[in-house]
């Protein structure tokens, strides 16, 4: 494609401008639609469950066991094939794991005892774990750093699209065609929507003979942008792709300030309706209202933080982060002061928890791609996403554990501890941003 430069070196025709941007805007709402599809054949499970248990006589103690080994290897999987996404093709990558799910998820359908679905569960989560890190890549390859903190935030709500329209629908199948059905079905459409995002994604600008993005967005110059270009398509080995992510220690900060923040969002989006049956007195629809709220309140609240991290603090995550989980630290603690029967207080509590919950845990990613460059994004990213599925290991387990044993008061000391820890390791990056445009403005310094 021949490109007409204007005087400006970082700006191209009107006609090379309008490709660039129906690229992006393609790019987003594939990955969009292909991480909710993934929800299709992910959340149905749950739906399922109480069929399963019923019909072939399985225990909640069995499926318990199966929905841990499922878990613990999705976290895995997200740095392996992190680092497999960082070499090859993350459209690839994508549209492989979303067709693999859907297979295994088809498997289910025919399963009768533990063991199978033990098997195929854990495999289904292991190519679940494709969808992440592959959608890191695209997005730091199609976005620049000034812009990335606000589309990954708005890519994010799919996870809440895609797990809204399985739990709608899943009943319905439920109820007409049997257990099994649940499975098939979302199946079916998995397997024509790999099709859909296979068809619509392409890996980077370069692949199309677009400039960069850190060229269109007037970032970078030419001539480094070239460098960079040259530099990345150099092929790391994985040992290579690892030191380059895992050897940073600003990965490091905001890895184990997910562990954290997750330990905070899990133990509210996992016992947040009996923590507020039996320590706040609310009713079950009350309960059920409150973390409806919950969730709508946190999908605004990563879009927010997303915005504020680019266009005030200039692709700087670190002090919305730190910032959101202070505030979140002293609103668990008016939570657990507040009387019993004040439900108003609870509600509005649980409302600016959820608002603040996902910023962090959306810019944590976005930081780690930041800090590991283009290169290593998906490796980086999926290794914040492995220590955030310990601390959901650790929230499931460790709340339970506190909860039977000293109360629920003692669950929201650990919560407000676990949100300072998080809120110390994201203040290490304050004045970190991405390594693009920390050479940027290093040349701009000195010059």
């Amino acid at each position: 494609m021949a490109l007409i430069k204007r005087k400006n070196k970082s700006q191209y025709s009107d006609s090379c401008n309008k490709v660039f941007s129906y690229w992006r805007f393609r790019t987003m709402y594939s990955i969009m639609i292909g991480y909710a599809s993934f929800y299709l054949v992910r959340q149905n499970f749950s739906i399922a469950i109480p069929a399963i248990c019923s019909d072939l006589q399985i225990t909640k103690a069995d499926i318990g066991i199966v929905i841990s080994i499922a878990a613990i290897l999705y976290g895995i999987g997200k740095c392996f094939f992190g680092m497999i996404g960082d070499r090859y093709s993350a459209r690839y990558v994508m549209a492989s794991g979303l067709l693999l799910s859907a297979f295994m998820n088809i498997c289910m359908g025919f399963s009768f005892i533990i063991p199978m679905f033990a098997l195929f569960w854990s495999l289904n989560f292991c190519f679940q774990s494709m969808g992440w890190p592959a959608c890191a890549k695209m997005l730091t390859h199609w976005y620049s750093p000034t812009e990335i903190g606000t589309k990954w935030a708005l890519w994010n709500t799919s996870h809440q699209i895609g797990s809204a329209l399985i739990v709608l629908t899943a009943p319905f199948i439920l109820s007409h065609f049997g257990w099994r059905y649940v499975f098939f079905i979302p199946s079916i459409m998995a397997i024509l929507l790999a099709a859909f995002i296979f068809n619509r994604l392409r890996n980077t600008p370069e692949s199309l003979n677009l400039p960069s993005v850190e060229k269109m967005t007037g970032i970078a110059s030419v001539a480094e942008s070239e460098k960079w270009k040259q530099e990345e398509e150099v092929k790391l080995s994985y040992k290579e792709t690892l030191k380059l992510a895992l050897g940073n220690k600003l990965v490091w900060y905001v890895g184990f300030a997910n562990l954290f923040v997750y330990i905070c969002r899990m133990t509210f989006l996992n016992w947040g309706p009996t923590l507020l049956l039996e320590s706040k007195g609310s009713s079950l629809a009350g309960a059920g209202l409150q973390m409806v709220a919950f969730d709508m309140a946190s999908m605004c609240g990563g879009l927010c933080a997303g915005y504020i991290s680019d266009k005030i603090f200039k692709g700087r995550r670190g002090p919305v982060s730190s910032l959101c989980m202070i505030i979140l630290g002293i609103l668990v603690s008016v939570l657990w002061l507040a009387p019993k029967d004040s439900h108003i207080t609870s509600s509005i509590c649980m409302l600016c928890i959820g608002f603040l919950i996902s910023g962090p845990q959306i810019l944590i990613g976005v930081a780690a791609a930041d800090f590991a460059s283009k290169k290593a994004a998906a490796t980086a990213s999926g290794f914040t996403g492995t220590l955030g599925y310990a601390g959901t290991a650790i929230a499931g387990f460790g709340t339970g554990y506190l909860a039977d044993n000293y109360g629920w008061n003692a669950v929201f000391v650990s919560t407000m501890i676990a949100a300072a820890a998080a809120a110390i390791f994201l203040i290490l990056t304050w004045n970190a941003r991405s390594q693009v445009l920390t050479e940027v403005d290093s040349k701009n310094a000195s010059n």
